[in-house]
């Protein structure tokens, strides 16, 4: 019976350093884990049939064909996701997670690699929430740091045919290549705030509150990403305050 107990706790204990260990969140709390993708073969295939641009399937579509596409590949060995965009192609190597959501905390690890830029235009990589008919928000990570951009229902490009950008939130820091750095998305109502390793920035939008229908990760030049989690958006009791704090900190 005393064996027992030290394991129940040994296992309490380490549960709570494992919640410990996690990036704070300002705006939300983590719920339930429902996504837990770790890039080990094999990914999970797709399922259904995609309808529209980003609805109607679930698991992973990626470029998985070799080098010198429309705009890039994806190679996944030992843990690690890399897109690789081609090069003339200046299109980034995009890859969809379908996964039907509203609220969420998105987190993963991501890295700029350090490769010869070979005429491509930009280093960066993006993780997007889209929902069936276009782009809802971007957090994207280059050199200078983070930024959030949101998209506006209302306005949409007449060459494209896709929704235009707003304006963006800036979380400006260094970022190194070849280094991973975490970066954590919170989506709750039509507010969001991105984080990449503790510094953040936060913006609301309407269109935010959609029913969003996939997670898609996007690599300009090369970029690298492992670790991905997904948890329910939770209420944060804190958020007023934090909010307060954080745009205080924001430049006009």
């Amino acid at each position: 019976m005393k064996s027992s107990l030290l394991l129940l706790f040994a296992a309490f204990a380490c549960s709570n350093l494992a919640a410990d260990d996690l990036p704070k969140t300002l705006m939300t709390t983590r719920g339930k884990l429902l996504v837990s993708e770790d890039f080990t073969p094999p990914l999970a295939p797709v399922v259904g049939k995609p309808v529209g641009f980003a609805s109607g399937f679930t698991g992973w579509r990626y470029n998985a064909g070799p080098a010198g596409g429309k705009s890039g590949y994806w190679k996944l060995t030992d843990g690690v996701f890399t897109g690789v965009e081609s090069p003339g192609a200046n299109h980034p190597a995009t890859a969809s997670f379908g996964f039907q959501f509203t609220d969420a905390i998105i987190q993963c690890e991501v890295r700029l690699n350090d490769v010869p830029d070979e005429g491509r235009k930009y280093r960066s990589l993006f993780v997007k929430a889209t929902d069936a008919k276009d782009y809802v928000i971007a957090l994207s990570v280059g050199p200078g740091g983070l930024f959030l951009t949101p998209y506006d229902a209302e306005r949409i490009n007449p060459t494209t045919k896709q929704r235009e950008k707003g304006t963006a939130g800036r979380a400006l820091t260094p970022v190194k290549l070849n280094e991973w750095h975490t970066v954590v998305l919170e989506i709750k109502g039509t507010e969001v705030v991105g984080t990449i390793d503790g510094k953040s920035t936060t913006l609301s939008n309407p269109l935010i509150g959609t029913a969003k229908h996939s997670i898609m990760l996007g690599a300009g030049t090369e970029a690298s990403f492992r670790h991905l989690r997904m948890w329910e958006a939770l209420p944060n009791a804190d958020w007023a305050s934090a909010k307060a704090a954080l745009q205080a900190t924001v430049k006009p």
